[in-house]
């Protein structure tokens, strides 16, 4: 590396799901003050047509199907990476190996699992090899395509990861508890205190994008006395406002909506409770912000690493139906909103670290020793 300039870092991303995205972004904003940094997705841009499919097909599947990416997802983890050459990917790893060649990093940092095998195939190609940093978005249950990937370091979400990890077979030394990649803005927000008054109860609901649903969560979440709810459509705005409309109608100064909003970290700590599916990055946000989550959406395989962390935390439970969400917030807020108060103050307790900020510090303390 030359020390007359600051290093330069690619992040490499892919749009299949919000976490690896969500954790490329956190990571660029945790480095851009000490380097020079590039995300690119090669997906995107190797092959834009086949690469917009994918992602409609992933979001269908994942949204309304999820039995059925599941069982795509487990079939990936008998597979070697680093002797497959997809065909699909052949063109996405032609355009990571011409970045690599002219942009000439001093390290990459990899947040999705199929890259740093492209990486290495580039290095053997004539890419300048330099360290490869691993950012797992997954937590616990992680699949093989992460582990078995060629990297000098796994930047991992929490110690039953770390612990995981290590049991199968990479050395401790190698694995990095840094926590997931959240916004650095995380580390100067306040959060709502274990014995607020909890009067109202604000509950912030992120719905997906299946119609129906929408409605019936919205009135789960209002049956209960004293509740507000804040919702979160996002890029679904178009697809679900008009039944979120029609409830917040029915609910007078007890709904907001949002559509986009640059504002989850600070929606995320001024909410008592979070109602979302079982990604990464809201998962790991909500542990961030301290505020107890309810997940009503489950990719099984991808997702349950997270929402088993959120158990071992007491910060979490699965309520896939609107009965078992009304009845999980009802038991949350009785008796003074005891159950409430005992998972926000575990999460209060939990010490994990910004992402973001853990890993920026510890890949430029890595390239100075270099």
């Amino acid at each position: 590396m030359n020390e007359h300039r600051p290093p330069r870092i690619i992040i490499t991303t892919a749009g299949f799901g919000e976490g690896h995205n969500s954790a490329a972004s956190h990571l660029a904003l945790a480095l851009e003050k000490n380097a020079e940094v590039e995300i690119v997705d090669p997906c995107a841009n190797g092959a834009p047509w086949v690469n917009e499919q994918l992602r409609n097909f992933y979001r269908f599947v994942t949204t309304h199907a999820p039995k059925t990416w599941a069982k795509i997802y487990n079939s990936t983890d008998s597979r070697d990476f680093s002797r497959e050459r997809l065909p699909l990917m052949r063109k996405p790893e032609n355009s990571l190996h011409e970045t690599l060649l002219s942009y000439e990093p001093d390290a990459i940092i990899s947040t999705y699992p199929l890259y740093p095998y492209f990486i290495e195939r580039s290095f053997n190609r004539g890419a300048n090899r330099v360290p490869v940093f691993t950012a797992v978005t997954d937590s616990i249950e992680i699949n093989s395509s992460w582990r078995k990937a060629p990297s000098d370091y796994w930047l991992v979400t929490d110690a039953l990861t770390h612990d995981k990890l290590a049991a199968q077979g990479i050395p401790p030394k190698k694995i990095i508890t840094t926590g997931f990649a959240v916004h650095p803005r995380f580390q100067q927000l306040s959060t709502i205190a274990a014995d607020d008054p909890v009067k109202p109860f604000r509950v912030l609901y992120f719905p997906t994008a299946k119609k129906p649903i929408v409605r019936r969560f919205m009135r789960a979440i209002l049956k209960v006395p004293n509740t507000e709810v804040t919702v979160v459509l996002g890029k679904n705005v178009r697809t679900l406002y008009d039944r979120a409309r029609e409830v917040q109608l029915e609910y007078p100064n007890r709904v907001e909506l949002k559509g986009w909003t640059r504002r989850v970290p600070e929606l995320l700590c001024e909410h008592h409770l979070i109602v979302g599916k079982a990604g990464g990055a809201t998962v790991h946000e909500a542990i961030a912000a301290k505020t107890p989550m309810l997940i009503h959406h489950l990719v099984p395989g991808q997702e349950e690493g997270n929402l088993a962390l959120l158990h071992h935390l007491n910060a979490g439970k699965l309520t896939e139906s609107p009965k078992h969400l009304r009845k999980a917030i009802e038991s949350m807020t009785e008796n003074d909103a005891a159950g409430w108060r005992a998972m926000k103050q575990s999460l209060i307790d939990t010490s994990l670290p910004c992402g973001a900020t853990a890993a920026a510090d510890f890949i430029l303390n890595c390239l100075q020793t270099h």
